[in-house]
């Protein structure tokens, strides 16, 4: 709350004067409906953060978890389905208190500043999808944890580390040929000097590329952007429409080459990598905790039962307290993001045109309306990207350097 009330002021304070380095590119008015949008963000995100604390607390301090426990228990006695029941009637309590937030956060703050173009039966069909989509992939992954933990013995959560690991990178795969298109349409870049542009750029990178999409993203958000994605024959660059709308061709491929950037300097497998790590203290964390008594007292819950049904108790409580422990953590993550980010566009400054990119760059702020002025300690604990000015500066020197 004490950040995001510096981001507030900070943002608030700066709203009326564009910053020197944007003044020739941006204009007060967009500048200033940038600051309105972060404003209203941060301040949804404030009380969604009270509201979601007050959800937490009530799961688990104040025995949200143990009463649904005791009420799927008296549908069936059996552990494993009894178990699976829970983890679902969890799922489904925190999907519906937290619908709110939702829908207004993508009706009312995002069509307020003009970027939703979701109605609300296309919302109701993303989410139908997604749950049943929860349903076929979750809950047989859900059942195998279940079950390691009751029948693998002390070391079920190595077990279960390395059923997690083949699931994703099996999500890796399987992702952009059979999951996303359930929710969005790609299609084939027609614009044929643009592909060739391309493909000259990914070879001259050494990216091995599998197609050209389009994805209609405009029908959600008029927000932009432009990712790859897959592996191998898989690997393909992804266009937001609304990004192909707004950028030219110069543009796009100095966005592109920022993308192949994180490519070559191998940040998408080191991200992976120090992720299947992380899960793997974590499993191991939660593999000892799920031994303790006074991890499920402390946390409003009845001690494990001798006979496993307790396991899906174990892992609700773990996950559902873990991001308050880990959130101190949150700025080295954000630094090392950022780390990435200077690398790419230093990338990218090389492979095509620093100028471009910077170009591209001030474009895609200014239609998405990111702050210009984010408040220097909100964004080193929250950002993923650098700062706007500081971006651009770093960028602008390149294109010096260069010239």
């Amino acid at each position: 709350m004490w950040l995001s009330t510096r981001q507030m002021r900070h943002v608030a304070s700066h709203r009326d004067q564009v910053p020197a380095e944007f003044a020739d590119r941006i204009n007060l008015a967009s500048h200033q409906r940038a600051a309105d949008y972060t404003q209203a963000r941060v301040r949804l995100g404030m009380a969604e953060q009270v509201y979601d604390a007050v959800i937490l607390l009530g799961l688990t301090l104040l025995g949200g978890l143990q009463w649904l426990d005791q009420a799927v228990g008296h549908i069936t006695a059996h552990a494993l389905p009894r178990q699976l029941l829970l983890l679902v009637a969890v799922a489904a309590v925190m999907g519906v208190l937290g619908l709110p937030f939702t829908l207004w956060r993508q009706f009312g703050l995002e069509a307020r500043f003009g970027f939703n173009r979701m109605t609300p039966a296309l919302f109701a069909v993303d989410t139908i999808k997604g749950i049943a989509l929860g349903l076929v992939l979750g809950l047989p992954l859900a059942a195998a944890v279940l079950w390691l933990m009751g029948r693998a013995g002390s070391a079920w959560w190595l077990w279960a580390w390395g059923l997690w690991v083949a699931f994703n990178l099996l999500l890796l795969f399987v992702y952009p040929m059979f999951i996303a298109p359930l929710f969005n349409k790609f299609t084939p870049l027609t614009d044929a000097v643009l592909a060739d542009r391309i493909r000259l750029l990914a070879r001259r990178c050494g990216f091995s590329l599998g197609g050209l999409f389009v994805m209609d993203g405009s029908r959600r958000s008029g927000h932009g952007n432009a990712y790859f994605t897959g592996f191998g024959k898989a690997r393909r660059i992804v266009f937001f429409d609304t990004l192909l709308a707004r950028l030219n061709g110069d543009e796009i491929e100095a966005v592109l080459a920022h993308e192949l950037g994180h490519f070559a300097h191998g940040h998408i497998v080191k991200r992976i990598v120090m992720s299947f790590v992380l899960a793997l203290v974590f499993f191991a964390l939660l593999g000892w905790l799920a031994r303790q008594p006074w991890f499920y007292a402390g946390l409003g819950a009845l001690p494990a039962r001798g006979d496993g049904s307790g396991n899906a108790m174990a892992l609700l409580l773990f996950f559902l307290a873990l991001p308050v422990f880990t959130f101190l953590l949150t700025p080295l993550g954000s630094w090392y993001s950022r780390r990435n980010e200077f690398e790419a566009d230093r990338y990218a400054a090389r492979q095509s045109s620093a100028a471009q990119l910077v170009s591209a760059l001030v474009k895609l702020y200014d239609d998405n309306a990111a702050t210009l002025t984010p408040d220097p300690v909100h964004s080193a604990f929250y950002d993923s990207h650098p700062p706007a000015s500081v971006r651009i500066r770093q960028l602008m020197h390149a294109t010096a350097h260069s010239t």
